[in-house]
């Protein structure tokens, strides 16, 4: 490609996009270079490829009146009743600015920010034009094709949130006698008293698949299940403006501390860890092996077909260097496409086309089949990672579950990790994906949508397939003199004994490039009075005031390893106290803790306090003032869908 025309005009030229002037400039460029002609031309197809694929029927729907009975909700507006759809201009332009996204490396957000019209939108909407109308456009894409796999009640035939129809196509398939989804239900963590327990060790985790699976559950007119919800993937969902690391480690530690919002005069303290971005023109050299399951239960336009969709834009964002290998299972498992090199994007493409689902779903077989191409076609020194795509449910061949997870934990040693992508719904096994996830070094997430495939596949790439360290383990230990009780919020699944921390053994957590995780603590601060049942004072254990630690509320200690090396290292951060009233807090801050707060209502936690959806909304408002993505505006949006399906009770007040 020439210095003159860079990917994006190339691919607004290829779509119509540029004035006169621009286009002749180009096509000069063009009649110079074979080779940018014939991207134009691939360009022009996939597009169209596209646009016969978005073409949807329109569902039928009750009447405003009837979903008005059914939710107990007000009459609508005159304006929300006679709003019209989107416009067949819009639409195209939409196809338009999807197929553009399937061949440009580069962040095209603001591209897309101005392809798109103002669509069907409520006078009150939250969002910004642009992304309203590009995620309307999705819904709709990801509704029409999502079909149950059983019949169910639904709430209603369409709800509203933030001022756009949520429709679906088909009823919820979580049904009290044939669901078959799997959850993992944890205690939430209790209140410890720190003369007897100082320190506190966990896991780091990346993944965020609770977060889009409960939206999956709001978009279908229901509240997720309880134990589905996972309060650290609420918090790690959102971007966060942490400071880069400066020097050479793998990640920063940015802190803050201010009153907590939950109870009176006790405090927040938010710890945030920031990976070291990776352009991607720097990206290692990458050898990723697709291992897709195509059984019977991967039928439906939310599993196999968004895959395709998905995966097609994680292809079209490699470089030419890379190699991917394509495997599937379904009673047995097969190779479809072999190493290929991913500048035949076109042989890549039309393998991912022609997959089918049927049969059943040797899960083994493919893991394993998996693995050994992984190897064959290892890179050292480069990215080698196992993709695999599922709804989980595995039902041929493996006899004991356990040895496939040690199985899959034995080649991560190889340093070959692991990607679980997780789709569909009805018979969604959660925890298995989650587990075999964390025994391979690996991440986890849940494409509910297209733009959920987009956001882990195109904008947090480098994350999602580079890791810059492992087993990252967080120790935070309290200072008597300060701090009486602490709990952790969430990460109820990924906590260690103590001794484990300086335990080189033992496995943890893996941070991606450009990653950010935040964990938060609430603490009782020394002499104010504890609400739970605190324990007796013990008289051997003293504590002994230090000029060198006053202050210091406590010191955030993190071990990691580097992706090739074995023996960890050692970061110690004091952390200071601070009379920063939550009001004052940054946006940041503000933003996790009502995502933490939101995941607290929807899993029932007794610890809210003084807190309820109001101030979670709230907050949530004044956070998407940055909001780059739309991910903010979202989140709005969801919370107050959440609020309209279970407005009966005192904390969705």
């Amino acid at each position: 490609m020439t210095k003159k025309i860079n990917e994006v005009l190339l691919t607004s030229y290829a779509l119509g996009e540029l004035p006169d002037s621009q286009r002749k400039e180009i096509e000069m460029e063009l009649d110079k270079n074979p080779e940018l002609k014939k991207e134009v031309e691939l360009i022009k197809e996939m597009a169209s490829s596209i646009e016969s694929d978005m073409k949807l029927e329109t569902k039928p729907r009750l009447s405003d009146i009837h979903r008005d009975e059914l939710l107990g909700t007000k009459p609508r507006t005159l304006w929300m009743r006679i709003r019209r759809p989107l416009t067949w201009s819009a639409s195209f332009m939409f196809i338009a600015v999807v197929g553009s996204q399937l061949f440009i490396r580069h962040n095209l957000e603001s591209n897309l920010d101005r392809t798109f019209s103002k669509g069907d939108l409520n006078a009150d909407s939250i969002a910004p034009t642009n992304f309203k109308s590009k995620r309307q456009n999705t819904m709709n894409y990801n509704q029409a094709n999502m079909k149950s796999e059983a019949p169910s009640e639904s709430l209603a035939d369409s709800v509203v949130a933030g001022g756009y129809h949520l429709q679906p196509s088909a009823p919820i398939a979580i049904e009290r006698n044939n669901n078959t989804e799997s959850y993992e239900k944890y205690e939430q963590n209790a209140w410890n008293a720190v003369l007897s327990n100082p320190l506190s060790t966990f896991s780091i985790d990346v993944d965020t698949a609770s977060y889009s699976n409960a939206r999956r559950f709001l978009m279908k007119g229901r509240l997720p299940v309880e134990a589905s919800v996972r309060i650290e993937e609420f918090i790690n969902y959102f971007d966060y403006s942490y400071e880069p690391p400066k020097d050479e480690k793998p990640f920063s530690v940015n802190t803050e501390v201010v009153s907590s919002p939950w109870h009176d005069k006790y405090k927040i303290v938010k710890i945030g860890l920031k990976g070291k971005e990776v352009a991607s023109d720097a990206r290692p050299k990458s050898n990723l092996v697709f291992l897709l399951d195509t059984s019977g239960s991967m039928h439906g336009g939310n599993k196999l077909p968004l895959l395709k969709q998905a995966l097609k834009l994680l292809v079209t964002k490699l470089g030419s260097d890379d190699r991917i290998s394509i495997i599937t299972y379904a009673g047995s498992s097969g190779t479809v496409l072999s190493s290929t090199p991913a500048s035949k994007k076109a042989t890549i493409l039309q393998a991912l086309e022609n997959l089918r689902a049927g049969g059943g779903t040797n899960g083994e077989a493919g893991i394993k089949a998996a693995y050994r191409e992984a190897k064959s076609g290892f890179i050292a020194g480069g990215i080698n990672r196992v993709i695999l795509a599922t709804d989980g449910d595995f039902n041929i061949g493996i006899n004991n579950r356990q040895e496939l997870a040690e199985y899959i934990q034995e080649n991560s040693k190889d340093k070959i990790f692991l990607t679980v992508l997780g789709l569909g719904q009805g018979n969604y096994k959660d925890h298995e994906m989650e587990t075999i996830a964390n025994k391979g070094n690996g991440n986890y997430f849940y494409l509910d949508t297209f733009n959920e495939a987009q956001k882990v596949l195109v904008n947090d790439l480098s994350g999602t397939l580079m890791t810059i360290a492992k087993d990252v383990k967080i120790q935070v230990e309290f200072n008597p003199n300060l701090v009486s009780q602490y709990r952790l919020i969430g990460y109820e699944n990924r906590k260690m004994a103590n001794k484990d921390f300086n335990d080189d053994k033992k496995d943890a957590g893996e941070i991606g490039a450009g990653h950010k995780v935040t964990a938060i603590y609430e603490i009782v601060p020394k002499g104010v009075p504890f609400h739970g049942t605190a324990e007796d004072s013990l008289k051997y254990q003293k504590t002994k005031s230090s000029s060198s630690h006053t202050g210091e509320l406590l010191t955030v200690k993190l071990r990691y390893k580097l992706p090739e090396e074995d023996t960890s290292k050692l970061i110690s951060v004091p952390v200071k106290d601070s009379e920063v009233i939550f009001e004052k807090a940054s946006l940041d801050t503000k933003l996790a803790v009502s995502a933490a707060s939101f995941g607290m209502i929807l899993r029932g936690d007794k610890e809210l306090g003084d807190a309820n959806i109001s101030f979670v909304l709230d907050n949530a408002n004044l956070a998407k003032a940055i909001d780059k993505h739309g991910y903010r505006s979202e989140f709005v949006d969801l919370i107050k869908l959440a609020r309209e399906i279970k407005s009966d009770k005192d904390l969705w007040k």
